[in-house]
């Protein structure tokens, strides 16, 4: 981590989201997506996440090995005081603290924005396999975050049925 820096993503690193991403889509049900996106349509999620939200990456030694962004929790006004989270790191970047420093850079941010709930949708086994542990929501627990709810039965990805639950922490106060 000592030579890593946060920086705000942009267009030109979707090749490289998109390389870490793919291991999730293809590899895991983390992502229910079933296709990897094309790096054309990756810019453009990066480039409509920046109009109204951050979207950051970690680089260590040149090289990005995780980003995080934040979205819209729900798309009506009375929600524009909460958002969704979203954090992937590169599959060998694990336990070097670069998730930790990816969200709270991202909770800082958001923080100056005025946001106050931030929300993480989290695919969640009843049973861990090969394809999906309880790892993100362990993550979450240890950066603060509450499970809220759970919906069950509800991604179904590599022939297995899988549950969904939310979690949630609160950046501020609800004046």
């Amino acid at each position: 981590m000592n030579d890593s820096v946060i920086r705000k993503a942009c267009v030109e690193d979707a090749e490289r989201l998109v390389e870490i991403y793919s291991y999730y889509v293809e590899n895991t049900a983390i992502s229910f997506e079933y296709e990897t996106p094309s790096v054309e349509e990756f810019r453009g999620r990066i480039s409509n996440t920046l109009k109204k939200y951050p979207y950051i990456v970690l680089e260590d030694n040149g090289l990005i090995r995780g980003y995080a962004y934040a979205g819209p929790f729900k798309g009506r006004a009375a929600y524009d005081h909460s958002c969704e989270m979203t954090i992937y790191l590169d599959r060998d970047a694990k336990g070097n603290g670069y998730g930790r420093a990816l969200y709270e850079a991202l909770e800082k941010a958001l923080k100056e924005m005025g946001m106050i709930n931030l929300y993480a949708c989290i695919g969640d086994p009843e049973v861990e396999d090969e394809y999906l542990t309880k790892n993100s929501e362990s993550f979450h627990r240890h950066m603060g975050y509450t499970k809220v709810g759970e919906f069950h039965k509800c991604g179904y990805k590599f022939g297995k049925w899988y549950n969904m639950i939310w979690m949630e922490k609160m950046i501020g106060e609800h004046k």
